[in-house]
């Protein structure tokens, strides 16, 4: 007993509620001989584990003092190792009733630390399902069933589900069909209950973890689109719509990705964004699908991204071959190429030019010398997109007409433009 770190204190004491002030701090011994009593306790406490080893009854005692005691995790998470350790050394069969007692800490160890923060929590966690494992089949499914007094959705799904539904637990377990299937499906009702709590870290690996399943895999997917208008991010929602894409249900995957398009914004700045390359996935896959689809997704980029190199780039692609080609195998003239003179196209080439002049007064607002010749590429780039559009010449001409009215001031910089483009 360590009384010190008794949260009640001694009844004696309560009768002179004055001296209480000047008596208990002078109890208390200085933190550094506390650790190192608390370390002794401990060692104790573990020789005690050995001694009573296949004893019922004294290891049954151990524990009861050991749980009510010993009040630091980081001690007991020791013990509950050692006593793993005793229990798994024989060359025969381990002591069931000693496993039992590693268990029983370990999961103390886990309910101790869940909402507080510990360095070795993923340790921790692994260890304790090894433990169960070693313990046996119900005592992994016991901790499935109260996962959420013992780790987070994360750790329930990312460690534990997962590491149960792994071949070498099986091999481990020695399990028939029947038990397998029973703790598999343990398993993903775990990892749904998982995503409905935490949707945003939890999806993605309900998912992977139901795909044998079919009804739990629709279950996932259908958490998943509750989840997307609120509780995701984009970025969330493009790895969950490529994983589908992946798995092989393309019309899921554009979903998924038109849903992640409604949280992006990128601004005209943004060039390097990492979004950039999920956009134009997203948008190869629409126009994989076909022209409906293609024509559907446009709006949404249109209103997401004003960075105009990221649209003349999609805009490009767009242009270069049929929609929904791929879906033929690329049976030749079997389509038409998209005109940029009608809707989709029209509304994301339009788009596009006006990105490209938005950007342009915004970066002449802020232009020192050194950026002139970087300036002027950008504006060649620009003229590449005004020119796909049938009066693209006129317009461009006149854009740059206006830019020599309004920023006249920048003498050096508009003899640069009239040089390049008249």
């Amino acid at each position: 007993r360590l009384p010190v770190l008794e949260s009640t204190a001694p009844m004696g004491d309560m009768s002179r509620p004055h001296h209480i002030a000047s008596v208990v701090p002078n109890r208390y011994p200085r933190w550094f001989t506390l650790s190192h009593i608390e370390s002794q306790q401990c060692e104790l406490a573990s020789t005690m584990l050995t001694a009573a080893k296949g004893d019922g009854r004294r290891l049954e005692t151990v524990l009861e003092s050991i749980q009510k005691n010993i009040h630091s995790s980081s001690h007991i998470f020791k013990l509950a190792q050692d006593a793993f350790k005793i229990a798994t050394l024989m060359d025969s069969l381990p002591d069931i009733t000693l496993l039992k007692v590693s268990l029983e800490l370990g999961l103390q160890v886990m309910r101790m630390t869940l909402s507080t923060l510990n360095w070795r929590r993923r340790e921790m966690v692994r260890w304790l399902v090894t433990c169960a494992t070693e313990v046996g089949v119900y005592a992994l499914d016991s901790i499935m069933q109260s996962w959420f007094t013992l780790f987070t959705p994360t750790e329930a799904t990312s460690i534990v589900a997962t590491t149960v539904m792994s071949n070498s637990t099986i091999v481990r377990l020695h399990l028939d069909c029947h038990q397998q299937e029973n703790l598999a499906s343990s398993a993903r009702t775990l990892a749904l209950q998982c995503a409905m709590k935490d949707p945003q870290n939890c999806a993605l690996s309900a998912l992977t973890l139901c795909e044998k399943d079919h009804i739990a895999f629709e279950t996932a997917y259908q958490i998943v689109l509750d989840a997307a208008t609120t509780g995701m991010s984009y970025t969330q929602l493009f790895t969950i719509a490529r994983y589908m894409e992946h798995r092989g249900y393309p019309m899921r995957a554009y979903k998924l990705a038109t849903l992640a398009m409604t949280h992006l914004n990128l601004s005209y700045n943004q060039d390097t964004h990492p979004a950039i390359n999920d956009v134009l996935w997203a948008c190869a896959l629409s126009h994989s699908l076909g022209k409906n689809e293609l024509a559907a997704i446009i709006p949404l980029v249109v209103k997401s991204v004003k960075c105009a190199t990221v649209l003349s780039d999609i805009l490009r692609r767009c242009t270069l071959t049929t929609p929904g080609m791929v879906a033929l195998h690329g049976r030749r003239n079997s389509g038409k190429l998209m005109s940029l003179d009608k809707a989709p196209l029209r509304q994301l080439l339009d788009a596009t030019i006006g990105a490209y002049i938005n950007t342009t007064h915004s970066r002449l607002t802020h232009i020192s010398p050194r950026h002139y010749s970087e300036f002027i590429e950008f504006l060649s780039k620009a003229r590449e997109t005004f020119l796909m559009a049938h009066d693209g010449h006129i317009q461009f001409t006149q854009f740059i007409d206006n830019l020599k009215q309004i920023y006249k001031g920048k003498k050096k910089l508009m003899m640069l433009v009239r040089e390049r483009f008249g």
